[in-house]
C-alpha cells in the first residue's frame, strides 16, 4: 500500500510546480500580447491611419460636429492627393485661433496621452484643419460663373456636397480667381458660406494655399457615431475634364 501511494505523491509534487509555472507563463504571455498590441497600434498610427474628431461645422453636411474620422496617412507620400479628397492638414500659419487646453486631472491626462499615442483615442484638432481639395498645383480656380458655380481650369463644377444657406445660389459669397503654385493645394469647406478656408486666409503665410508637406492624410471614413458610419467620397466625377496637360 505504501509503495503504491508514493509514486502518486511524487507525481502530484511534480505537477504542482508546473501549475505555478503555468500561471507565470500565462501572465507573461498576456503581458507580451499587450505590449505587442501597443507597439502594433503605435506603428499603425504612425505610418498608416490616425483618428481625429470634427470640432466645427465647416464641412457640414458631409461631416458633423463631434464626428470621429479615420485618416489614411499614406496620402500624400505614397498615394497622390486628388481633387475632391477630404484632407486633414496642419495649420499653415494663422488659420486657427489659439485656444487654451482644457484642464484635466493628471490621471485622465495621462490616460488620454497613452490612448492617443497608440491610436485608440481621437487626436485633438488644435493644430489641424479639415477641408476638401479643390485645386492641385497649376490649377486655376475661380468663382463664380453666371450660374454661381466654381470653375477649375475653366470647367464649371456641379458640386453635390456643397451646403448653402437658404436662398443662396452662389457656391461662394466672394469672387476670386487664383492659380495654385507648385507643391501646394487650394482647399474649401463643404459648408461653403461658413468655412474659413483658402479664400479667407490669403493674407496669411502661404496666401491661403496649403503646402503639400502640411497634409497629414486623407479622411476615408466616419467611424463614430455608429449611425453616421460611412465611407467618404471624393466625387471624382465632379472634376472630370478639368485636368491640364502637364
Amino acid at each position: 500500500m505504501t509503495d503504491a501511494l508514493q509514486p502518486a505523491r511524487r507525481a502530484e509534487s511534480r505537477r504542482a510546480p508546473r501549475r505555478r509555472g503555468g500561471w507565470r507563463s500565462f501572465l507573461r504571455d498576456v503581458l507580451v500580447i499587450f505590449v505587442a498590441a501597443l507597439v502594433i497600434s503605435f506603428l499603425i498610427k504612425t505610418f498608416l491611419i490616425r483618428s481625429f474628431y470634427i470640432p466645427s461645422e465647416s464641412m457640414f453636411d458631409t461631416l458633423h460636429r463631434d464626428d470621429r474620422i479615420i485618416v489614411n496617412q499614406l496620402t500624400p507620400e505614397l498615394v497622390p492627393v486628388a481633387r475632391g479628397d477630404i484632407v486633414v492638414f496642419e495649420d499653415p500659419g494663422g488659420w486657427l485661433t489659439p485656444s487654451p487646453e482644457p484642464e484635466k486631472a493628471p490621471i485622465a491626462a495621462a490616460a488620454d496621452w497613452v490612448l492617443s499615442l497608440v491610436g485608440l483615442a481621437a487626436d485633438d484638432t488644435n493644430e489641424h484643419l479639415i477641408k476638401r481639395v479643390i485645386g492641385l498645383p497649376g490649377d486655376t480656380v475661380a468663382c463664380c460663373n453666371e450660374f454661381g458655380q466654381l470653375t477649375v481650369n475653366g470647367v464649371p463644377l456641379d458640386e453635390p456636397y456643397v451646403n448653402l444657406p437658404a436662398g443662396a445660389t452662389r457656391v461662394s459669397a466672394d469672387d476670386f480667381k487664383i492659380t495654385v503654385p507648385e507643391g501646394a493645394l487650394w482647399v474649401m469647406g463643404d459648408n461653403r458660406w461658413a468655412s474659413a478656408d483658402s479664400r479667407y486666409n490669403r493674407d496669411k503665410p502661404g496666401n491661403g494655399f496649403v503646402p503639400m508637406g502640411n497634409v497629414v492624410g486623407r479622411a476615408v471614413v466616419i467611424s463614430w457615431p455608429i449611425d453616421r458610419w460611412t465611407w467618404l467620397d471624393n466625387y471624382e466625377t465632379v472634376f472630370r475634364g478639368v485636368d491640364l496637360e502637364r
